[in-house]
This record gives structure tokens, C-alpha cells and sequence, in this order.
């Protein structure tokens, strides 16, 4: 009798070195575009957009727009407002609420426009509002995240990574990015929603490069991955989470002291280094449960977890639900209608 193949929760190893944080943790953190459309808005307008959990991005393919983010969750920082012109794009991290009006000072009525809402035509043809005058078109879409714990290199991002025309020349990717947007948003064909959500794939990930490497020194979030001792920790952790690492031994391995490490540790990423593994752990947990049949006690020893009953308590600890509730939600959620 053939024997059922074995499951593995294992996946091929690399170099520590070689190890592509970034791309681990877009990977783990189920995250899933989903195109909106495109909005032709004719001046005055004023549209405000509820808060939503997940990230966001505008790419304005006529005329211009003000974005102001209304950051609640952190009134110290105020109220971020940009201008946006013909051929820039930005990115909204955190789904926050914001307005989108035709003018810095605009006489408009704010109306309330909730994307969550809108009906499917709009992937194909484009959603008009506003009066009679000038038209600005824009297209908006989001990502998605799963249900594992927010990755503090993602949480720290700012509010609005904004990526002017002019300033894509920075980036030769980005520069033809955004163009094929446009392009494909104005005439979309066969395949177009697929065509551009691998788009908004690429926009997404070489934003995030170029905010890597131009962001200040003092920035915390995944400008650490470009930290020489904290960058290479980072790697020796998604490369191995199953590791018994200790503060110690990750200092020892990027020649730093305990302390110091410790300190910039939490200050690059915006939490400690052992914080930082429980949370990865449970996000490489989370990701496996999602992904195939393997049975927990297998999870739990892939994320470094001898007893399966200590496992389980770190991961309703951190996730809310233990790994088989996890795993039937997650099935329950992927098979229902709608």
C-alpha cells in the first residue's frame, strides 16, 4: 500500500547572510492586493476615507490632489498633509483615516467614501464624483494582511510613504512602475485586475527599498535591515527562529556587547530582540498552520518549541486563539462565500 506522503513544515535553508528579511515577512504576513479602481473627480471634491486595517496606496494618473492623514492613533505628530501631483504615487502603511480633496483649502462638502463599498464595475470602469470643474483621476487600491501578529519592522513605517514623480528617478524600477500602472489602469484588457495587482506587488516592495535606503539613520522599523550589527541579526533570526537565541549569543554574533546591542536592537526595530523572535516565531507558526496538514507538535518544534502544550500557550498569547482554532478560522474564512 503506498503510504500518503509525509507533510513537512521545513523549507530549503539558505545562508544566513543570504536571507531576504523583507521578503520573509511579505511572505508570512499573508499579505494580498486587491486593486480598487480608478476615481475620476471633478473639482470641487472632498472625500474622506475611514480607517481600515490595511495598507493603501494612490497613484495620480491626471491633475492633482491634497492627501491630509489625520493620524489618531498618535496626535503628537498632528496632521500629515501633502500635495499630490500628475505621476506620484503614495503609500499608506497603516490604513489610517484621511482626506482627499482637490485643493489645500477646498470649499468642497467632505464626503464620507468608504472603498470597502464599492461595487465591482468599478475595476473596469471608473467612479466619477464631485462638480463640474477640473477632473484629477487616481488609482487606489490596498493590501491585505493575514491574521498573524503585526511585524514591528512593518508597524514602524510612517504614515505616508510618498513617492513623487520627479523623486522615482531615484529608483530606475520604480520609475517604469508607475508608468505601466497608468498605462494598464487607463486600458485594461484580459487579465487586467491580475495585471495590476503583480503591479501594485512590485510598487509596494521597491517603495519600501527606496525608504530603506533613504531614510534617516535615526529611523526605526525595517530601516534596520540596512543596519550593518542589527541587519545581520535580523537575518541570523528569520534564517533560524528555531535557535535557543539568547540576547547574548545574537550580541556575541555581530560583535557588539549585550547592552549596546540590546539598546539599538530596540531602537532600529521598536522592540527587543527576544520580543522580536517570540512574535516571528508565532508568525512563522501562523503561516504553517495556513499553509498545510502538519500536526501542531510539528509546528511547534519548526519554531522552536519542544513541548507542543508551551507552544500553544505562546501562540494564543500572542495570536488571541490557539493553533487548531487558528487553523479552523482560517480554513472557515478562505472557504466561505463572498
Amino acid at each position: 500500500m503506498r503510504k500518503k506522503p509525509e507533510n513537512r513544515t521545513d523549507r530549503p535553508e539558505s545562508p544566513d547572510s543570504a536571507v531576504d528579511v523583507m521578503g520573509q515577512i511579505l511572505d508570512a504576513v499573508h499579505l494580498r492586493t486587491a486593486i480598487f479602481g480608478k476615481l475620476d473627480l471633478r473639482a470641487p471634491w472632498r472625500l474622506s476615507i475611514p480607517k481600515r486595517d490595511y495598507l493603501s496606496f494612490y497613484v495620480v494618473a491626471r491633475g492633482s490632489a491634497w492627501l491630509d492623514l489625520r493620524q489618531a492613533h498618535s496626535p503628537s505628530h498632528g496632521a500629515l498633509e501633502l500635495p499630490l501631483s500628475t505621476g506620484d504615487a503614495v503609500l499608506l502603511p497603516h490604513g489610517s483615516a484621511h482626506e482627499l480633496r482637490d485643493t489645500e483649502r477646498s470649499d468642497a462638502a467632505p464626503q464620507s467614501f468608504d472603498f470597502d463599498a464599492c461595487p465591482r464595475s468599478m475595476h473596469a470602469q471608473p467612479a466619477r464624483l464631485g462638480g463640474e470643474g477640473p477632473v484629477t483621476s487616481i488609482v487606489a487600491g490596498h493590501f491585505t494582511l493575514g491574521s498573524a501578529p503585526r511585524n514591528a519592522l512593518l508597524a514602524s513605517l510612517p504614515p505616508a510613504i510618498h513617492l513623487p514623480a520627479g523623486a522615482v528617478s531615484q529608483s530606475p524600477q520604480l520609475a517604469g512602475l508607475v508608468p505601466l500602472i497608468l498605462s494598464e489602469a487607463a486600458s485594461p484588457g484580459a487579465g487586467g485586475s491580475i495585471v495590476l495587482a503583480r503591479l501594485a506587488d512590485l510598487l509596494l516592495i521597491h517603495a519600501l527599498r527606496l525608504w530603506v535606503s533613504t531614510a534617516g539613520q535615526s529611523s526605526c522599523g525595517l530601516r534596520a535591515v540596512a543596519d550593518p550589527a542589527i541587519g545581520a541579526a535580523l537575518r541570523l533570526i528569520h534564517a533560524r527562529p528555531a535557535e535557543p537565541w539568547t540576547v547574548e549569543r545574537l550580541a556575541s554574533s555581530v560583535a557588539m556587547s549585550r547592552s549596546a546591542f540590546a539598546a539599538r536592537f530596540t531602537t532600529l526595530v521598536g522592540e527587543p530582540p527576544l520580543q522580536y523572535l517570540a512574535h516571528w516565531r508565532m508568525t512563522i507558526a501562523a503561516q504553517r498552520l495556513r499553509e498545510g496538514d502538519a500536526v501542531i507538535a510539528d509546528v511547534s518544534q519548526s519554531v522552536g518549541y519542544a513541548n507542543p502544550v508551551a507552544f500553544s500557550k505562546a501562540f494564543s498569547r500572542i495570536q488571541g486563539v490557539g493553533p487548531g482554532a487558528f487553523r479552523r478560522a482560517d480554513r472557515l474564512a478562505r472557504h466561505s462565500p463572498g
